[in-house]
């Protein structure tokens, strides 16, 4: 019999429908927003810049539409391959989509890296809505800073919002925008499916969100997660996981005295990925040295980073 779960339906007359490319600098709280919009935590968040990597889908239903957005990395100056492969990716995602979310700052005056993704948005065919984040951290006196980030996009016909991911102040105004600005269209989803991600990927997520907050000055970028196995059983699943570092030193801070940072790390994730399959998990970390990962095509590969179409 088919799990109801997985059916798709005819959508209604004037419903709508699209995927929504979320499109920011680094740390200006886009995978925040997303968990916000949908309601669960499906996208990993830490104060380290360039934190998402991969193009993570997250999938909102209402009685109006089915929003799909597409997290996609930090657009930045890439100093190595992965770097170069990530801004690649969300790029590239400018053109995939059906709209684009320019997600900023609204703590802070428009910057060089704004103005780099507003120059790439104002090429691009895809309608753009400017989305103003932070804005329960910024000062009485906004307008200026608001005006730096509209004169960007010059949005007389481009519209604005502002909100706040963490707390969710405006993110009713945002959905409804989103939605207006939506072509009618179909379900491409089951109404009650989040994200089209992996359980396996979000699970390498997870323990890379720990690493980040366990080692984040140690070991910022350095490091990839793979789930090598995971096994099923009536009472307990069992995932064993590889670290890649690229230094024995990196090896030997992840590990940490007696094993206690990787005893850590290894908790706290395996009660964030308990959360993800709502039941027990038994969790084993192994840490491998892989020289110079980042800059190698073939390992980067092998790890799961390559360009997206």
């Amino acid at each position: 019999m088919l799990d109801d779960s997985l059916i798709v339906p005819v959508a209604p007359v004037g419903f709508k429908s699209g995927f929504v490319g979320l499109i920011g600098r680094p740390n200006v709280g886009k995978s925040t927003l997303m968990n916000r919009a949908i309601g669960q935590k499906i996208a990993i968040v830490s104060p380290v810049a360039q934190t998402t990597r991969n193009r993570l889908r997250g999938i909102l239903t209402t009685d109006e539409a089915q929003i799909i957005f597409v997290d996609t990395p930090g657009i930045h100056k890439p100093r190595h391959e992965l770097g170069r492969i990530l801004v690649q990716n969300a790029r590239n995602a400018i053109a995939a989509v059906d709209l684009v979310l320019f997600v900023v700052d609204g703590s802070a005056i428009a910057g060089g890296g704004d103005r780099f993704i507003a120059d790439l948005l104002q090429s691009t065919a895809t309608p753009v809505i400017l989305g103003i984040n932070k804005c329960d951290c910024q000062p009485d006196d906004s307008e200026a800073i608001d005006r730096s980030y509209r004169d960007l996009l010059d949005t007389q016909d481009r519209p604005a919002v502002k909100f706040s991911a963490l707390t969710g102040e405006g993110i009713d105004r945002l959905q409804s925008l989103l939605t207006e600005n939506l072509e009618p269209g179909p379900y491409y989803y089951p109404p009650d499916l989040v994200t089209d991600s992996p359980e396996r990927f979000i699970m390498g997520e997870l323990i890379r969100e720990q690493i980040l907050a366990f080692a984040r000055e140690e070991i910022p970028h350095s490091v990839a997660v793979s789930i090598e196995k995971v096994e099923e059983q009536p009472e307990i699943v069992k995932v064993y996981a590889t670290i890649a570092v690229e230094r024995d030193s990196q090896k030997g801070i992840l590990i940490g005295k007696g094993g206690s940072m990787l005893k850590a790390i290894g908790s706290e994730a395996r009660q964030q990925i308990q959360k993800l399959i709502m039941g027990k998990v038994y969790l084993e970390l192994f840490v491998k040295v892989r020289p110079k990962w980042r800059q190698s095509r073939m390992q980067l590969a092998d790890l799961g980073y390559r360009v997206e179409d």
